[in-house]
């Protein structure tokens, strides 16, 4: 029998082999890209849940342990191995704090993503409108997950160059894309949307370091240039070789990064 914190390797090779057909599909077969599509993010995100919940029971488990030990110096003693054999200790069960807040927005993130995927599969500018308005909702809480950590302490002119350079480079994508219409103001939204989030995981990297800050900014930069694909093959009319396979490998990419990321920010591996 499978350990429960072994669980998520299941959803974890379903979803590694579902990747391997969608872009098998992009380059051979549409019909089984468009297929196996909706199936990536719901098991990213059953991967997400099934790695999670066990760590995060046992942190809350050790937690709740310490939270009654006496006060009294005199009386208190080590904690004794537990029934399953182990030993409490704080040091290495403990999550971020606020993890379990920061778990609902991960998974909201994901849950949107896959609506913004299935939603993408219908024909027409409703779907595509559509599929955009999901996708810039989970993005939205992609920002408070990553933005609550790196964006405390943050002085005014810190924020004032950010802002002008997620705007600066908004107006120059549009401009060069070449977005206009009814669109254009949809379009830059998003944009401004993408651009807060890679502002959002670059300020923990360069506040916190190491490499899970660093993943997180690549797989916004990866979620930025998929998606800059997509709109420059709707806007401006230009086709490329293996156009699909370059966008769904970097979204796949992208969203695999940030989930990693935001495990370890969430279990306080960061």
């Amino acid at each position: 029998m499978i350990k429960s914190s072994k669980l998520w390797l299941i959803p974890a090779a379903f979803f590694a082999v579902c990747c391997v057909l969608n872009l098998v599909g992009c380059l051979t077969d549409g019909n089984l890209e468009r297929c196996v599509k909706p199936a990536l993010m719901l098991l990213l995100c059953l991967t997400t849940v099934t790695y999670l919940f066990p760590r995060l029971r046992l942190s809350l488990l050790a937690g709740s342990r310490f939270a009654t030990l006496p006060t009294s110096p005199r009386s208190w003693a080590p904690p004794s191995s537990g029934a399953e054999g182990g030993t409490f200790l704080p040091t290495e069960t403990a999550a971020g704090e606020g993890a379990e807040i920061m778990t609902v927005l991960l998974l909201c993130g994901q849950l949107f993503g896959f609506a913004g995927d299935t939603m993408l599969l219908g024909k027409g500018f409703p779907f595509f409108a559509g599929g955009i308005g999901l996708f810039l909702i989970g993005h939205v809480f992609y920002i408070c997950l990553f933005g609550g950590k790196s964006w405390k302490g943050l002085k005014a002119w810190h924020w004032i160059a950010a802002m002008a350079a997620c705007l600066a480079l908004v107006a120059g994508l549009i401009l060069a894309i070449g977005v206009n219409g009814m669109m254009l103001l949809p379009m830059s939204i998003y944009g401004f949307v993408l651009a807060l989030l890679m502002f959002s995981t670059l300020a923990g990297a360069i506040r916190f370091g190491g490499i899970t800050w660093w993943a997180l900014f690549a797989g916004a930069v990866l979620f930025s240039i998929s998606d800059a694909l997509i709109a420059v093959h709707k806007f401006s009319g230009i086709s490329y070789s293996m156009s699909g396979f370059v966008v769904m490998s970097t979204y796949l990419a992208a969203q695999t990064l940030l989930a990693a990321g935001g495990i370890r920010i969430i279990l306080g591996k960061d």
